[in-house]
């Protein structure tokens, strides 16, 4: 397995940042909540890139707890 991840310039993932209500869109969004690759690359990611991609997809699971 590689080290580096596709998911910074994964394609589903661009369309959802450009049309998130199309079907491609949602379907991506779907996926990362489970995606075990997604997973990798967040918790690879150092923490404020990490908030910052956990915020600008709402993923409560990646955000501090309080």
């Amino acid at each position: 397995m590689s080290d580096e991840h596709n998911c910074r310039t994964c394609a589903l993932r661009r369309k959802y940042d450009t049309a998130p209500r199309s079907l491609a869109g949602r379907f991506w969004r779907w996926h990362a909540n489970w995606c075990p690759g997604w997973k990798a690359f967040m918790t690879s990611l150092p923490e404020e890139e990490r908030l910052d991609f956990a915020r600008r997809y709402q993923q409560k699971k990646y955000l501090p707890q309080d």
